[in-house]
């Protein structure tokens, strides 16, 4: 029995490790014609120290709108459609919930 592969996830950080991980989800996608959940997850605690510091929040937001963005053009230049996650807490926990997610 061959299993088909509808769902992708793909957790992204702006390395260069982060972007081979898309490439190859990207190549398995085409194969399956699956769709691809790339996400970014903040390892900032929410009521961290830094909570005030609008430096700091800028620089999370333009770092996640250029990995998410780069995300993106790879995936539409070759017609695969990805979702864009964002989640905030402790990395692991969130990919490992987001990956259990039936939705």
């Amino acid at each position: 029995m061959v299993k088909k592969i509808n769902k992708i996830l793909v957790p992204l950080d702006g390395s260069k490790n982060s972007i081979q991980g898309l490439e190859m989800a990207i190549s398995i996608a085409m194969q399956f014609g699956a769709t691809i959940t790339g996400t970014y997850s903040i390892s900032a605690q929410p009521h961290s120290e830094f909570q005030g510091v609008d430096s700091i929040k800028k620089d999370f937001g333009k770092e996640i709108k250029k990995t998410m963005g780069k995300a993106k053009v790879l995936s539409t230049q070759n017609d695969i459609e990805i979702k864009e996650k964002i989640m905030r807490g402790d990395t692991r926990y969130n990919i490992i919930k987001l990956a259990h997610d039936k939705k």
